[in-house]
């Protein structure tokens, strides 16, 4: 690899860098430019410098929830590498924390938890990074980032201006957000509101309440929360381990489906021909005359059980949990996105179900 220098506040960019070194699946070729943005005013100058030349832009945090292509990406990747955080007091016990884009997004939940702060605890061993989890609105154990979020700091790529929005204008839905699918924004820094005091949001997940010996609704010291979190994580194989293939993943490859009501009958209907007519079918209210379904479940009933196999095993369903498509360590984008392939056609043929890929998509298509 080469380096040359840019006007872009005197930062190094390299030519010819390897993405899949930047990515949990570790999948992806090279970008064409490639530079690290240690501070807001760094990524400011790069995505300016970028929008104003017009070339392709790839802003990269923890890499987390990102498929990118073989073949690379053809313009300049700026991997957000900014630190630091902030307290501020508020009203009835509540403190807001500030975060730069670029912290780990785990340390930040640790760090709140060793504060005795509540809110953040359910999310605990989400791989990645802060300014990502507005984006994808993160979710985990009956907690999503639109529970705590109360505004961030955006880089508008439209006008090159940088101004605070609040959460309520993010359209936070399901694993979703008005800046998902979108370049038009890049995320600066992201702040949330937690409760002091040393007690956990009340638990709202029966798998978690069970693990902590809790009714739903309890609330238990942070740093007991945050522990069984992380082991419920672990038995799925969901907390990054650089020798475990297992979590050589993006995390849940597809979303819960949300379906009609008036379609439901039918899926159900395919189930009980499948299945069996006393199956115990995982539903969920899915907002107004909706309902969502566990995609892991329908994956199974499907015929693709956990470990299931594709491009000569080089690729797999995680041994541990069906959602998870791991890179078994030889691995290549496009078998990767086969086998998503298989799953996603397998579970509509089976059930009249399609499920939507979670990770963001670069230079390649499922």
């Amino acid at each position: 690899m080469t380096s040359v220098t840019t006007p872009l506040s005197s930062t190094e960019v390299r030519t010819s860098v390897p993405l899949s070194g930047y990515t949990t699946l570790r999948l992806g070729g090279p970008a064409a430019r490639f530079l690290q943005a240690t501070s807001a005013a760094d990524v400011v100058d790069a995505v300016r410098a970028a929008d104003q030349s017009g070339e392709p832009l790839l802003v990269l945090g923890g890499g987390s929830n990102l498929v990118i292509a073989d073949e690379g990406f053809d313009g300049l990747a700026v991997r957000v590498a900014t630190q630091g955080r902030s307290f501020d007091r508020l009203a009835d016990g509540r403190v807001e924390l500030t975060i730069e884009a670029g912290e780990d997004w785990d340390r930040t939940v640790a760090f709140a938890a060793e504060q005795g702060l509540g809110g953040l605890e359910c999310l605990s061993g989400i791989p990645g990074q802060v300014g990502a989890t507005p984006v994808q609105n993160v979710g985990a154990y009956g907690v999503e980032i639109a529970d705590v979020l109360t505004s961030v700091d955006l880089l508008d790529r439209r006008n090159g201006r940088v101004h605070q929005v609040q959460a309520e204008d993010l359209g936070l839905t399901y694993r979703s957000s008005v800046l998902k699918g979108t370049d038009s924004a890049v995320v600066l820094r992201a702040r949330f509101a937690l409760q002091d005091g040393g007690q956990s949001a009340p638990i709202r997940y029966a798998e978690l309440a069970r693990l902590l010996g809790v009714e739903l609704g309890a609330r238990v010291p942070v740093a007991d929360a945050r522990r069984a979190v992380l082991e419920l994580r672990r038995g799925k194989g969901m907390v990054l381990d650089a020798e475990d293939h297992d979590t050589w993943s993006a995390g849940s490859f597809f979303t819960n489906p949300i379906v009609d009501d008036g379609e439901l009958p039918d899926v159900l209907a395919k189930v009980a021909a499948r299945v069996g007519a006393d199956a115990t079918v995982p539903q969920y209210p899915g907002g107004a005359g909706k309902t969502k379904m566990s995609a892991a479940w329908l994956i199974e009933r499907a015929g693709f059980g956990k470990g299931y196999p594709a491009a000569e095993g080089r690729v797999s369903l995680s041994g541990k949990h069906t959602l998870a498509l791991t890179n078994r360590g030889e691995a290549s984008t496009a078998d990767l996105l086969a086998l998503a392939g298989e799953v996603r056609d397998g579970v509509l043929a089976a059930f009249g179900v399609r499920l939507q890929a979670e990770p963001v998509l670069v230079g390649c298509r499922l």
